[in-house]
């Protein structure tokens, strides 16, 4: 209960971000944006993994190769591309291409972890799919054929695509959430330094754009980021994966707060969402997963409710 506790708080400050980076790429470059909301960012995280986990700093420093891969996947190249695609796309075509982010999770865990979804699994997945395209269209989905992909939505499918390998990679390690976001951090913007020291990256010039940057700072990057990791101790990417659907239905709930109106039709779709969530959830009947050989990685058994469960296989990092 308290992992998806974890997961909802993550993706509504992620869909925050959404709302908020909008606003902020009018003042900021991509990489500017990236890389200050994680240089603001690294030393509360390493502060509070040393201060909350007390962790073995050597230990967190052997997983190198894994942690350097997250953190340019996940911290690095997910928000790059994301803060790019919101440059040349509208929200609707950004929230519909992630709305494909669950699905492609499932895929990557098929093919990565050798995981092996339930049809209650596939079929939350689905459910989800249809719940969110629901909300984007208003109940109308043949509107949703008139839909033209350009550079954005090209940058936002980059975006969900390193975004699900990050997922999967994150059920390889086995290290306390916060030093690892932490040490992710750290790795990422040693990867993004040469970049930012040959492009330049501004602060922002006003009091809005350092508005923005701070609620980007504070929550997507450092809340929803340690909340989604330890997540991730107990929950399968698949099932993970299913509580993004929700960054749609918290935008429609914000558009609400500011004053849109809000159709039937979309209330109905994020219930939908939900029920997705809650089938994908429900652990398949019947169904017994092989015991993992020493050393691996990879859990015995997905934790109780995963809808997943996996084969034995080695991880290296």
């Amino acid at each position: 209960m308290k992992a998806v506790v974890y997961l909802v708080l993550a993706t509504l400050f992620w869909a925050g971000n959404y709302v908020v980076g909008e606003t902020a790429v009018k003042s900021m470059e991509p990489l500017a944006l990236t890389w200050w909301r994680w240089a603001f960012a690294v030393v509360p995280l390493l502060v509070l993994a040393h201060v909350v986990e007390r962790p073995d700093w050597r230990a967190v420093a052997a997983r190198w190769r894994i942690l350097l891969a997250m953190g340019c996947l996940g911290m690095g190249a997910y928000a790059l591309f994301l803060y790019g695609s919101l440059q040349y796309t509208t929200a609707v075509n950004a929230s519909l291409i992630n709305a494909a982010n669950p699905a492609l999770i499932v895929v990557f865990a098929v093919l990565l972890l050798r995981a092996r979804p339930g049809r209650r699994g596939w079929a939350g997945v689905l459910l989800g799919l249809v719940g969110v395209l629901l909300v984007l269209s208003g109940g109308h989905l043949d509107h949703l054929l008139a839909v033209r992909f350009n550079v954005g939505d090209l940058l936002m499918l980059g975006a969900i695509t390193v975004w699900a390998l990050y997922t999967v990679l994150g059920r390889r390690v086995r290290l306390p959430a916060i030093a690892s976001t932490a040490a992710q951090v750290v790795f990422a913007l040693a990867a993004m330094a040469p970049f930012a020291a040959v492009f330049g990256v501004p602060l922002p010039a006003g009091a809005p754009g350092w508005a923005s940057l701070g609620f980007v700072v504070l929550f997507p990057s450092i809340g929803s980021y340690l909340l989604w990791n330890a997540a991730l101790r107990t929950v399968a990417p698949g099932s993970a994966g299913m509580f993004l659907n929700l960054i749609t239905v918290f935008t429609a709930l914000a558009a609400v707060l500011l004053g849109r109106p809000l159709a039937p039709v979309q209330v109905l779709g994020g219930v939908v969402v939900l029920g997705g969530m809650v089938l994908t959830s429900l652990a398949p009947r019947g169904r017994t997963t092989p015991q993992p050989p020493a050393g691996s990685a990879i859990p015995a058994r997905p934790p109780a409710g995963s809808g997943v469960s996996t084969r034995a296989g080695r991880a290296s990092d």
